[in-house]
């Protein structure tokens, strides 16, 4: 298991760790892949080491909207093992990648083992429902223009700067017309923000998407550093 290239990984401590690690399975996570629908059984515990889980709410007439992202900072399943089992969205793979997989029943044995192990995922549960309250009163408040700078600054802390999305895509996740994501991604390549073609964003100037971004992710970041501060040394 690459266990420093998810960040939930790499804070369990060794002794559980060593355990932990027989019990799981390493997957590729392709785009589209659904994960789970609403309302589904969680059977499965995903730490991502690379690629994006998108947790989408889907409305009755049709259209849905994106409320948070999990990559390699996180896991997908873990809350919901140590619950009900219930998933309370659609959660499909929006990026790519590589993860960590895990029995439900193994994370809660282990859980109820380890206090640590338990209030480690707690903490991570913590920080995706702050980002989920935080995408809501953005998307209530923030232009279309700020939300998408604040939409690319989270895909390239969990991605890097060459993302693999579609307008349309973009469009859905963020509950707007794809008329108005073209209008900001043209305004933002003129800007020499960002590139894009076909399926492709690669972000040219991050410092001024930044700059152009609501606070929403930034406020999101710093939540993140409260509970899983920096290690030292």
């Amino acid at each position: 298991m690459r266990r420093h290239d998810n960040s939930l990984l790499s804070r369990i401590d060794t002794s559980i760790f060593d355990e932990l690690v027989k019990h799981a399975t390493l997957v590729e996570l392709r785009q589209g892949d659904v994960l789970a629908e609403s309302h589904d059984v969680v059977d499965k515990v995903y730490f991502p080491h690379e690629g994006i889980i998108s947790c989408v709410v889907e409305l009755a007439g049709g259209g849905a909207i994106e409320t948070g992202m999990i990559g390699r900072d996180g896991s997908f399943g873990a809350g919901m093992a140590l619950d009900d089992r219930i998933s309370l969205n659609h959660s499909a793979v929006q990026v790519g990648g590589v993860a960590s997989v895990f029995d439900a029943k193994v994370i809660v044995q282990f859980a109820d083992k380890h206090p640590s192990f338990r209030r480690l995922l707690m903490s991570y549960e913590h920080f995706h429902l702050a980002q989920v309250q935080q995408t809501a009163a953005c998307n209530a408040v923030h232009s279309v223009q700020a939300r998408t700078c604040k939409w690319l600054l989270r895909m390239r802390e969990l991605a890097g700067d060459e993302l693999t999305v579609t307008q349309q895509f973009l469009a859905q996740m963020m509950g707007v017309r794809r008329t108005s994501v073209t209008g900001v991604a043209i305004e933002l390549q003129k800007a020499g923000m960002i590139s894009h073609s076909r399926g492709r964003i690669h972000i040219m100037d991050v410092e001024k998407i930044r700059r152009w971004a609501c606070e929403c992710h930034e406020d999101v970041r710093q939540h993140y550093i409260r509970l899983f501060p920096p290690s030292v040394g």
